[in-house]
C-alpha cells in the first residue's frame, strides 16, 4: 500500500486544490462529484481532478488516507477539505471563496 500512499501524498502536496472523484472534471461519474466540479468550477477555481474509478487501489487508498470514507475528497494546498456535503455547505454559507482565499487560492467566481 505504499505506493499508493505515496502517490496520494505527492497529488497532494504537489497541487493547491485536488479533488479525487469518481470520472473526470469534465465527465462526473457520480453525482456527489459532479457537484463539487460544478463548486469549484462556479467559482473559477484551479484544480486537478484524480479519477478513482481507474484504480481500487486508489479508490481504497484515498479512503484510509484521509481516513474519510467517501468521494469525492478535496485537498486545499495539502490540507483535507472534506467531502461534497462539506463543501455544498461551505459554499451555500459563503464560506468556501474566503476560504481559498486564506489559503491563497485563487476564485474568479462571486461568493
Amino acid at each position: 500500500m505504499a505506493g499508493i500512499n505515496d502517490f496520494i501524498s505527492s497529488e497532494v502536496q504537489g497541487n493547491d486544490v485536488v479533488l479525487f472523484m469518481k470520472g473526470t472534471p469534465g465527465f462526473p461519474q457520480c453525482g456527489f462529484s459532479g457537484q463539487v466540479v460544478q463548486i469549484l468550477d462556479y467559482l473559477g477555481v484551479d484544480y486537478k481532478g484524480i479519477n478513482v474509478l481507474t484504480s481500487d487501489e486508489l479508490r481504497q487508498g484515498i479512503k484510509e488516507y484521509s481516513n474519510w470514507p467517501t468521494i469525492p475528497q478535496l485537498y486545499v494546498k495539502g490540507e483535507f477539505v472534506g467531502g461534497c456535503d462539506i463543501i455544498r455547505e461551505m459554499f451555500q454559507a459563503g464560506e468556501l471563496q474566503p476560504f481559498l482565499g486564506e489559503k491563497g487560492v485563487a476564485a474568479k467566481g462571486a461568493a
